[in-house]
């Protein structure tokens, strides 16, 4: 909950920053250094998308259900011991003892126990074994009892996983569908990027930014600030995940696109509303949707199924790769700034890239909740 009340904090203060600079005056209005970090940020945004949240949100979704505490190893260990027995080459008294020898040492499996107990709310088929093991020491059952019980319960969880349906593939792609296309029709009512994109080329093309858009200007603050919230929903749902290398990727592309967004905001609203104090509202509004986004879907997602939390991330993806595209692709496609806007995207995708290398190295990348 530290680490999401932080962010939360974060994305609040730099929003407000960026939003309310133009509001006030600031002499910072470089055009073309917002279009080269605005580009960056697509670059990190579309790497951190494709190599980090959606396979991370695919592993989530495809694990449901599978191996949750490594129970289809240890089974099948545990049956290539009962079949030396039942061919006769162990007795029943050996057999246990190299069950029990499979789970290393009793004292540390008894802290695993009590950790997973307590999150899942049932017993592993390790813990059920362990268990039998342990009546078997105490005398309460013989050691030909212990094992017809543990075979027993070897066979259920086969039969478990047989029945366990899979979701279906097309289901991933879905989640990721939908993530684009709430981005696109937020676009096509007026609430997107788009607005922005045209008021910084009349201003570049003119010398002044002033172009009204009377009937979109509510829209626009309402579209960026569901964006905002996109935004806190895929924060809140890494950091619930527990994976460090996801949360850092996603905190990272949303923490770099937060500001050229927010100061656009802010710019078209200087322009656009009729005084000061309005315009403040709508970058507040706009501030305060990623956070509080952040926080919701945090207490919501803490304690979800991974398979929810996997469509979670790829949905999030989706909305990531519209707004990375839509931010850069009117100005790739200008023959003018082409070139300028492609260079700092390879920029960001490669800084992304770098720094999961070094996070492979470090072995920051290993899963682990």
């Amino acid at each position: 909950m530290q680490t999401a009340l932080t962010m939360a904090a974060i994305t609040l203060v730099i929003a407000l920053f960026f939003g309310l600079m133009p509001i006030k005056g600031s002499s910072f209005n470089d055009q073309k250094r917002l279009k080269s970090i605005t580009a960056i940020a697509s670059g990190i945004i579309i790497a951190s998308a494709l190599l980090v949240v959606v396979p991370e949100g695919f592993e989530l979704v495809s694990s449901e259900g599978h191996d949750e505490h490594g129970d289809d190893a240890i089974g099948g260990e545990v049956a290539i011991v009962l079949l030396e027995h039942g061919a006769g080459e162990i007795d029943e008294e050996t057999a246990i003892e190299e069950i029990e020898a499979l789970f290393g040492d009793h004292e540390e499996h008894g802290e695993e126990e009590e950790h997973s107990e307590s999150e899942e709310g049932e017993e592993s088929l390790s813990e059920e074994i362990m268990h039998v093991i342990e009546e078997v020491e105490d005398g309460d059952i013989d050691a030909a009892t212990g094992l017809a019980e543990i075979e027993t319960l070897v066979l259920e969880h086969g039969h478990e996983e047989e029945e366990h349906e899979e979701t279906p593939v097309a289901v991933y792609g879905l989640a990721i569908l939908l993530g684009f296309l709430l981005m696109l029709l937020l676009e096509a009512s007026g609430a997107g990027h788009a607005v922005h994109e045209e008021h910084h080329d009349h201003a570049e093309e003119h010398g002044h930014g002033h172009i009204h858009h009377h009937k979109v200007g509510w829209t626009l603050v309402a579209g960026l600030s569901l964006h905002a919230a996109a935004d806190g929903l895929a924060i809140g749902a890494a950091i619930a995940s527990g994976e460090s290398a996801l949360t850092s990727a996603v905190i990272a592309a949303v923490l770099i696109h937060k500001a050229p967004a927010a100061f656009s905001l802010g710019v078209f609203s200087m322009h656009e509303r009729e005084n000061e104090s309005q315009a403040i509202k709508d970058v507040a509004l706009f501030s305060v949707a990623t956070p509080l986004a952040l926080i919701l879907s945090y207490l919501a997602l803490a304690d979800i199924e991974s398979a929810t939390l996997g469509l979670v991330m790829l949905f999030s993806a989706g909305s990531f790769l519209y707004v990375a595209t839509v931010d850069t692709l009117p100005d790739i496609h200008n023959p003018e700034t082409g070139r300028a806007t492609v260079v700092p995207m390879l920029m960001g995708i490669a800084l992304v890239g770098v720094l999961l290398l070094l996070a492979s190295q470090m072995g920051w990348l290993d899963h682990g909740h």
